[in-house]
């Protein structure tokens, strides 16, 4: 257990970051099919532009879209933390 807390206090020093106690979990967030398909409305946004204007707009909506709910499906991942997690972000 000492080796441990003194491996820790040598990484705080190093990184310059404080890290979680041995033990406690990291929040990592589930898996999403949402960044795959806000790169193809991107792609379509560029192809668009180049080709037909109405690919840009079908693009431009599915980009919309897509990061709305990604970044609502984070703000309530967030929220289900515990309250001290919340200020590490």
């Amino acid at each position: 257990m000492a080796k441990e807390q003194a491996k820790q206090e040598q990484v705080e020093q190093t990184s310059g970051e404080a890290l979680p106690p041995v033990g406690e979990e990291i929040h990592v967030p589930g898996p999403s099919i949402l960044p795959l398909i806000t790169a193809i409305g991107i792609t379509l946004m560029v192809v668009g532009i180049t080709t037909v204007k109405e690919l840009s707009i079908l693009g431009s909506l599915i980009t919309v879209v897509c990061v709305y709910r990604w970044v609502k499906s984070n703000n309530e991942e967030i929220d289900e933390l515990p309250l001290e997690e919340h200020h590490r972000h």
